[in-house]
């Protein structure tokens, strides 16, 4: 029992590393969260936590190799860079206007798209993801994949929802120009990510 709680610990630090990285899903949980409130960062979150619930089951399938394979990381590469430079586009478009209270749907769907959008997501967890995965499993069978799962996915809501919490605290008017900068930069930040990915996936290919 004490070997699984000590993997559970080090899964969330293991993860919480991952989660505090810059990316995509920061930068959208920090757009969302001015305009919608606190709850956009658990509800990204849960849209994350799909994604990941989908590539475990794709990993114990025997499908792990392929999501690290270069052919996969090409294709993701396209494709999750253009959504990630059309939601970046779509959002300075929009002139950083506040749309007010965001779906619960939406926000839940957010954060899956946003997460598949990110080859670097599919690598880690065909390496990094897959081998805690399976050391948990040796460790203690189903106890030890609940740890890992249980650590891991506390680390990523723990993290997005001080984020989030930070982020919706009424530091900015949505009317005024610094609402407008900041959503400028996230929505830049987008396109910018983006097309890293997708300039690195056509070189790849």
């Amino acid at each position: 029992m004490l070997s699984v709680i000590l993997f559970t610990v080090t899964s969330f630090i293991i993860g919480l590393s991952g989660a505090m990285a810059p990316g995509p899903l920061l930068t959208v949980t920090v757009s969302d969260s001015i305009q919608g409130g606190f709850r956009a960062g658990p509800l990204l979150v849960t849209g994350h936590i799909l994604s990941e619930t989908i590539l475990v089951v794709l990993i114990f399938m025997g499908m792990g190799y392929l999501l690290s394979s270069e052919s996969a990381s090409s294709f993701i590469g396209i494709a999750g860079g253009s959504v990630l430079i059309w939601t970046g586009i779509r959002g300075l478009r929009s002139g950083g206007e506040s749309s007010g209270d965001i779906p619960a749907g939406g926000s839940v769907l957010r954060g899956a798209v946003i997460s598949f959008s990110n080859p670097y997501f599919f690598i880690w967890w065909g390496a990094v993801g897959a081998a805690l995965m399976y050391s948990g499993v040796e460790l203690a069978g189903a106890a030890g994949l609940a740890g890992f799962l249980v650590g891991h996915w506390s680390s990523d809501l723990a993290w997005y929802s001080l984020v989030s919490f930070l982020s919706s605290r009424g530091a900015f008017d949505t009317s005024g120009k610094v609402y407008r900068a900041v959503m400028a930069v996230c929505n830049g930040f987008l396109i910018m990510v983006g097309a890293y990915f997708f300039v690195n996936a056509l070189t790849g290919i």
